[in-house]
């Protein structure tokens, strides 16, 4: 059975940072891209940032490119995602999927395997 779980979120102030942090369990890591998604209050579901199996390839959303940083530890199995220079419009639930094989586009529909999410919160 695949678990993915999240952690790292918080409340911080404007032009604080974070780092979010990923593990999957039940599934062999090397085989998954991973991607971390963000859901605010009445908007849909929208890919902050993947990577691929081996790390060599990252997509970033405009809004968060050159601020969020996307890594992961195959031999961890854990994929992390550093957040500096946040904005409140940064505010959401932050999830982490996992797709089998390669993530295509960067879209929550190509991911089947998701954790339950942590809250960041950006404070003006």
């Amino acid at each position: 059975q695949v678990q993915v779980v999240e952690s790292g979120g918080g409340l911080v102030q404007a032009g604080g940072s974070l780092r979010l942090s990923c593990t999957a369990s039940g599934l062999n890591f090397d085989d998954y891209a991973l991607g971390w998604f963000r859901q605010a209050p009445g908007k849909e579901r929208e890919g902050v940032s993947c990577i691929s199996r081996s790390g060599g390839i990252t997509y970033y959303a405009w809004s968060v490119k050159g601020r969020f940083t996307i890594s992961r530890d195959n031999a961890k199995n854990i994929v992390y995602l550093e957040m500096n220079s946040l904005k409140p419009e940064d505010t959401a639930m932050y999830y982490c999927a996992a797709q089998r094989w390669a993530f295509g586009t960067c879209t929550a529909a190509n991911f089947g395997a998701w954790g339950q999410g942590t809250q960041v919160t950006v404070s003006s």
